[in-house]
């Protein structure tokens, strides 16, 4: 029964005889006026079996619950994670895995790293949020450090991946507005690249090249052109046209199955770019910030990028985004050009530099890369082997092992055995992004479980047969 609003227009009486009055209504007042809700005959939702809001139960409670309230955007693996420690989950009945997801590359420092909740805690305990009207130090302290450890002179904040892709296309396409007038022709369109992954909203989605990503929300943004990962000649071909404004690629691709880009590709994106005025997009959301044992991905090849877009580790697993920038760029961009409410606020920035300070220092690093290269031999030596398995590769943390066969029957067998990973590509490719402070013994770990389970490959294609 729909609720009965009641507009009194009589200048409002004292606030005691107010509450002999309004008992039973729930109202708000503005200017004199009251605006009271009287609730007739209104219940409370059907909670079913689980009690009261909040409430605690057994996993298959909790994925009741999940099914009756929630959108389904996603197929979740059938597992209620409770707690972590270090690189390891925890279920609701107290099952323990071994974390070789870290919540798609996140959780960079593992689950409950002593710093960074400190970090969180005393700056929960200090402010939280008040936009970006205001000032706040933890932004400054962040942006700071991002330029002081990279090519860029300037940083925009957001909350997610994709948000910090959508900046760049605005930022990419208001550079081009600001180009001198005698320039040839405005340059508005996109460059993106076959297996690519940028973010799901809708202009993040134009460059996403899986056509199932994009096809059930068109038309999406246009002037998007997809080009072959690594082809040098169809990409300096298009760039010399004029007519685009940025080149959006991954150096090492995470979603799109673990390719990494060769030198001389990228090398050849920079000169076309710089020949043609176009800007060159390094979307290191999933790569960077040591995930490859090197702070930035695209540090080993030596170029540079006029944007490089970050997200996912940064604040160690509360929602940011960020985009770099040259000084060239920023200069094109005005107040009132782009904002957000929350992006860039104390809390996640104070997260965000306790992550950084720890994973930008050199030994950090060189862990990373140690770690990285003892995992890839191990699991080359160990499922190299195997039938089913064709290539291992990646850098550092960043690894992927492509199958010939689909890879859903051995993540599902290993999860069941205490260990989490992911797939790639187009469903063929185990993921594995483990936390940066993984111990040898861990890694070591994996391979054993993975090892294990390899033989549920072939019964799952005996199956199909």
């Amino acid at each position: 029964m729909p609720s009965i609003h009641l507009l009194l227009n009589n200048t409002l009486p004292a606030a005691s005889d107010l509450r002999r009055s309004f008992s039973g209504l729930n109202g708000s007042f503005n200017g004199g006026r009251a605006i009271a809700c009287v609730k007739v005959g209104v219940q409370g939702p059907d909670l079913g079996n689980s009690g009261k809001l909040g409430f605690r139960g057994t996993s298959k409670e909790v994925m009741e619950a999940e099914g009756r309230v929630m959108v389904g955007t996603y197929a979740r693996a059938p597992v209620v994670i409770s707690h972590g420690e270090g690189c390891k989950l925890y279920d609701v009945e107290g099952r323990e895995y071994l974390d070789m997801a870290a919540g798609i590359a996140v959780n960079a420092l593992g689950h409950g790293d002593p710093d960074w909740l400190k970090a969180v805690v005393d700056q929960a305990n200090t402010l939280t949020h008040v936009s970006n009207f205001f000032y706040s130090i933890p932004q400054v302290e962040l942006a700071e450090r991002l330029v002081a450890c990279s090519f860029a002179d300037r940083v925009f904040f957001s909350n997610s991946g994709t948000e910090a892709n959508e900046a760049a296309i605005k930022f990419a396409r208001k550079f081009q507005r600001f180009l001198p007038p005698d320039h040839k022709q405005l340059a508005t369109e996109f460059i993106s690249f076959s297996n690519s992954f940028h973010g799901r909203t809708i202009g993040a989605l134009a460059l996403t090249s899986k056509e199932h990503h994009r096809s059930p929300f068109e038309p999406v943004m246009p002037g998007v052109t997809f080009l072959e990962y690594g082809n040098i000649h169809a990409a300096r071909e298009l760039i010399q046209s004029g007519k685009i404004a940025a080149v959006f690629v991954e150096p090492i691709q995470g979603e799109g199955g673990i390719h990494s880009a060769t030198k001389e590709f990228l090398q050849s994106l920079r000169r076309a770019c710089d020949d043609a005025g176009s800007l060159l997009v390094f979307d290191e959301v999933q790569c960077g910030l040591g995930r490859t044992g090197y702070l930035w991905a695209h540090e080993p090849y030596g170029i540079f990028p006029d944007i490089m877009t970050l997200a996912k580790p940064l604040a160690g697993g509360l929602p940011i985004g960020a985009v770099l920038v040259t000084e060239r760029v920023a200069s094109a961009i005005k107040y009132g050009d782009h904002g957000s409410t929350f992006a860039g606020g104390p809390l996640v920035c104070k997260a965000a530099v306790a992550v950084l300070d720890k994973i930008s220092k050199p030994a950090f690093l060189d862990s990373v890369s140690k770690k990285g290269q003892h995992f890839k031999e191990l699991l080359i030596q160990n499922l190299g082997g195997n039938q089913h398995v064709k290539e291992v590769r990646g850098l550092g943390l960043l690894i992927g092992i492509e199958l010939d066969v689909p890879a859903s029957p051995l993540v599902e067998a290993c999860r069941n055995s205490g260990l989490l990973i992911l797939t790639a590509g187009k469903g063929n490719v185990i993921r594995l992004v483990p936390p940066l402070i993984i111990s040898e013994e861990e890694l070591e770990l994996a391979v054993e479980i993975l090892f294990k389970c390899l033989p549920v490959l072939d019964e799952s294609l005996s199956k199909s047969n």
